[in-house]
């Protein structure tokens, strides 16, 4: 094995001999390519993931700015996720950042986001310039996520209090909603996700759309009417690492124009119909979630693993099984044929990307990371067109 670093642009022999075996091969290098302004890199367990991540983990950089460009700082190991709304970032991943705080009434907006596996987060809301890729700066409400803010509301009793506990930076939700909460918080103050703190007393609070999380893709001059996640495909067994690409927009430029098998209209949550084992259940497709998670398995078929695994499926071998997934329109509907394999199995191997990695739900047919793989699958923000029809709708 070698390294070979390039000087200048053009073509060279390279030869390798060994005794009285030799061989040659013609390398070139061409001039760097310029950044595309509206793709943001994505890796799985890759470079842009803190090390030691946790299997299937979705990663994406951002930068982060207090609102005069004074500072600016570029957080990497932000996890990606289509089943949320807004940026959200830890206090200890921008240290040197001063963002202004968003008031509600006489004290502070906080907010309150809580996640399907158990997990929340808690901090204040700030302003700041956010950039995507090389998209133009877009001035949005962030939360930054401070677990020792004001006081705790019981509704968000346990939240995350560091990086390391959350296993990320921060997160990045790109899902198909404008804000993180939407009318229902600009009427009704008991809403458990927003609080208006002064001192260490936090109440409920009602919070005007415009000052709610953002979805920062919402909010971008042009490709602002969803995105496209792109990831190659995973062989059965795993992989180290993968790389792939959020393209923003959708049908607004020659690289984002998705020629789309089903195109499945959700309701305002982001959800659609799936039918398995001839049981209809609300399903989602999920980067932010490392598997498929999904009820109404036959034991016989994907037993539950041992303790302490047993939030995973461990069948005897790989099992391949079909869902539908069902506008929620009625039509279309589409069958994804997906794989199962032995989670012990998997884990104890080098690798950190499974593509048939999954594990029981009491929350729906969760289309995690895996679903992704060997797709490009494109999320239409609420009320916005594109050339798919308009949002709030999920495509692949």
């Amino acid at each position: 094995k070698g390294v070979v670093t390039a000087v200048s642009v053009g073509t060279t022999t390279l030869t390798a001999k060994v005794g009285s075996f030799n061989a040659s091969t013609t390398l070139t290098t061409t001039p760097a390519l310029t950044p595309v302004a509206n793709v943001m890199p994505l890796t799985v367990n890759g470079s842009l993931c803190s090390s030691g991540s946790y299997l299937n983990k979705a990663c994406v950089s951002v930068t982060i700015c207090n609102p005069d460009l004074s500072a600016c700082q570029t957080v990497n190991d932000i996890l990606l996720d289509t089943g949320s709304y807004g940026l959200r970032v830890f206090q200890q991943a921008i240290p040197d950042l001063t963002l202004p705080p968003v008031a509600s009434g006489n004290g502070l907006l906080t907010g309150c986001v809580q996640f399907a596996d158990g997990s929340s987060l808690w901090g204040p809301i700030r302003t700041a310039l956010v950039k995507l890729g090389n998209e133009p700066f877009v001035s949005v409400p962030i939360q930054v996520i401070n677990s020792s803010f004001g006081s705790l509301p019981g509704t968000c009793a346990n939240p995350d209090p560091t990086p390391v506990s959350s296993g990320f930076a921060g997160i990045l939700g790109v899902g198909v909603a404008k804000e993180d909460c939407g009318p229902i918080c600009t009427f009704t103050s008991a809403n458990g996700v927003y609080f208006s703190c002064s001192g260490s007393a936090c109440v409920d609070t009602t919070v005007p759309l415009a000052d709610q999380v953002q979805n920062p893709v919402a909010a971008l001059p042009v490709d602002n009417n969803g995105l496209i996640v792109s990831l190659p495909p995973v062989p059965v067994g795993g992989v180290p690492s993968i790389a792939g690409s959020v393209i923003l927009g959708i049908g607004t430029s020659t690289n984002n124009t998705l020629t789309s098998s089903v195109v499945l209209k959700t309701d305002a949550d982001g959800d659609f119909t799936t039918v398995f084992n001839g049981v209809a259940t609300n399903g989602f497709a999920d980067t932010g979630s490392n598997g498929l998670f999904f009820p109404h398995a036959d034991p016989s078929v994907l037993p539950v693993c041992a303790a302490p695994n047993d939030d995973w499926y461990c069948p005897p071998v790989t099992r391949t099984l079909l869902a539908t997934n069902i506008s929620a329109t009625g039509s279309p509907r589409s069958s994804v044929s997906f794989q199962v394999s032995n989670f012990i199995t998997l884990v104890n191997s080098s690798n950190r990307v499974f593509s048939d990695i999954g594990g029981p739900s009491s929350f729906g047919f969760d289309w995690g990371l895996p679903f992704f793989m060997g797709r490009s699958v494109a999320f239409g923000i609420e009320g916005e067109p594109s050339p798919l029809g308009t949002g709030p709708y999920v495509a692949y």
